[in-house]
């Protein structure tokens, strides 16, 4: 289903209506952080992987943001993100 290709889903509290759904797939839970402040969210995934071999050394690197202001009526303290 569509809810299960998606990430992180934001929503307010308050009326229960979603804000944004967030397509974090790639990312384990652990890499993915939601801030809300002075009124925009800001949804952060990072992860780095490091492979050594006995020939050779490789690091993968992926990171992803995306912001978006709140819109009118919602309260910053109202906003839940669930995975």
């Amino acid at each position: 289903s569509r809810m299960q290709r998606l990430g992180r889903v934001l929503t307010s509290s308050l009326s229960q209506s979603r804000l944004a759904l967030i397509d974090v797939k790639d990312f384990d839970p652990d890499d993915v952080s939601v801030v809300v402040k002075d009124r925009k969210v800001t949804v952060l995934a990072e992860h780095r992987d490091d492979c050594c071999t006995s020939m050779a050394k490789t690091h993968r690197y992926r990171k992803f943001v995306k912001e978006f202001n709140l819109p009118p009526g919602v309260n910053e303290d109202d906003v839940t993100c669930s995975l």
